[in-house]
């Protein structure tokens, strides 16, 4: 190779990082108002498939300056990308490398680790994050018995929201100038959307930062409620949380928009499609964020949307037919339903309320009239949580008479979960079992609420209505011997009938 080809060469994979393009999409937006544009960062170019290669070099950086050595090992609990990077950057530099994931993830994600010679340990998806079962308790145990370790804990470490702040918004300030209105971003560690938040409002204060964040996970319902509802198992991954990093800044963000499993998956594959962007869910999931949220809006509006990784690591479901029909994500595979079609099987009910200023004997009657267990509590348009039975009952039995004519305000619990009217019931069957109650929100405004006995009543009117519409057997024809003996019985048994009459 001449000599004057070289000049550009990059001293090494590191260097590449950054410096990803900005593109406008053109065919997923249709149906958005004239005048609002949306574009999209492709983080997911960089060397290590994503946006955490930004982290991992400001975490070994900052480990590196607190006197990490080579030959050290790296324990991190990770959806995948973050180990990606730090695997990246430890054959690098001489690391060894240890990697805690949930089992819900791809096994491309897996199989990406090992490649790079890191150890894998693999953890159920579906436990508190206080379990110690749970993969960010197993990588902090790790981390203690490994000596010579450096614990990335990019949920809690610093370095995290500040690689964003240092180079993430500063790279979006110098490609744009200022010239866009909103930046979208998955809602995952808080890294991303804490530091370049930070970065962009300090240069744009009017710019809007708007949160997106998977049903289930427990961000929207406290950005909206300010309450700590149940978290349940979704499937995209690398965005959402069931507990709260300290690397997330909640207040950066002016709003949140939720989107389920399958507008994230649907999107993904039509970015692929009608885009040519291959991106991954959490891109697909912020990409139909943002355009949710944009629907109602009018132009001149640009949003910028944070792309995080590439879609090779989910060949083997989003981009499976077989993974998304078994999963209920495409249309010809119908499931058990959605919380919509509980709904139906209701009727047209109006939804009852309570405010928390109601009187407890005034929601007692409600509850007595309507044969309900419990009531949303909504104020001024706001869901703030639920109130039932148990907890009228526990307040008169504590406060005697008098209780009764008190309000309900220090009643109102987060013991519920909040859904969509799209959300599975293959889902909805795990919320009631650790909820007492499913509050059904569309946009923001409360539709719904479903309790167990709802649940169990309509996937026992479907298994009736399944009964009912199966083919009967076939019946062999009676031989005419059998149908002359059919007749004499026949007549016989009315001939004695009109004899003892």
């Amino acid at each position: 190779m001449p000599e004057d080809m070289m000049h550009g060469a990059l001293e090494d994979i590191t260097k590449a990082v950054g410096n990803t393009p900005i593109v406008r999409l053109n065919r997923v937006t249709k149906g958005l108002a004239p005048g609002v544009e949306v574009y999209v960062k492709c983080e997911y170019l960089n060397p290590g498939g994503s946006h955490k290669d930004r982290l991992a070099w400001n975490l070994l950086r900052r480990a590196e300056e607190a006197g990490l050595k080579p030959g050290g090992t790296i324990v991190e609990a990770t959806s995948g990308n973050t180990g990606a990077s730090l695997a990246m950057l430890a054959a690098l530099r001489g690391y060894k490398c240890v990697f805690v994931m949930p089992d819900k993830m791809s096994q491309e994600k897996v199989s990406n680790l090992r490649a790079f010679g890191a150890k894998v340990v693999m953890c159920p998806t579906a436990v508190d994050a206080d379990d110690p079962r749970s993969y960010y308790k197993v990588s902090r145990r790790i981390a203690d018995e490994t000596p010579d370790s450096f614990y990335a804990n990019q949920y809690h470490n610093p370095a995290n929201p500040e690689a964003h702040y240092l180079w993430t918004g500063p790279e979006i300030w110098k490609q744009t100038k200022g010239d866009f209105d909103v930046f979208a971003a998955g809602l995952g560690t808080g890294g991303t959307v804490s530091g370049t938040g930070k970065f962009l409002k300090e240069k744009m204060p009017d710019v809007t930062i708007l949160g997106v964040d998977p049903v289930g996970s427990l961000y929207y319902d406290f950005v909206k409620t300010g309450r700590i509802t149940k978290p349940f198992s979704y499937k995209v991954e690398g965005i959402g949380e069931d507990f709260f990093p300290t690397t997330m800044n909640l207040k950066i963000l002016d709003d949140i928009v939720r989107v389920d499993d399958k507008e994230c998956f649907l999107m993904t594959r039509d970015m692929t499609r009608l885009e040519g962007l291959f991106v991954g869910g959490s891109g697909g999931a912020a990409v139909a964020g943002a355009i949710k949220w944009a629907k109602n809006k009018k132009g001149p509006l640009k949003i910028l949307v944070f792309l995080c990784d590439a879609g090779q690591k989910y060949v083997s479901k989003i981009f499976n037919d077989d993974w998304m029909r078994e999963n209920g994500f495409l249309e010809e595979e119908p499931g058990l339903g959605t919380v919509a079609d509980v709904l139906h099987m209701r009727g047209k009910r109006k939804i009852v309320t309570a405010s928390s200023s109601a009187k407890v004997k005034a929601v007692i009657e409600t509850l007595k009239q309507l044969g309900i267990s419990q009531l949303p509590v909504v104020d001024k348009g706001k869901l703030r949580g639920v109130v039932g039975e148990i907890d009228l009952l526990r307040h008169l039995v504590a406060g005697g008479a008098k209780a009764s004519t008190s309000t309900i305000a220090s009643l109102v619990e987060s013991d519920y979960a909040t859904v969509t009217p799209d959300t599975k019931l293959e889902l909805l069957q795990n919320v009631l079992a650790d909820a007492r109650a499913a509050i059904v929100m569309e946009s923001d405004s409360v539709v719904g609420i479903v309790t167990k006995i709802d649940l169990i009543e309509y996937l026992s009117t479907k298994s009736v209505e399944v009964v009912a519409v199966a083919k009967p057997k076939k019946v062999k024809a009676k031989s005419e011997k059998q149908k002359s003996k059919a007749d004499k019985s026949t007549r016989a048994t009315t001939k004695a009938a009109k004899s003892k009459a």
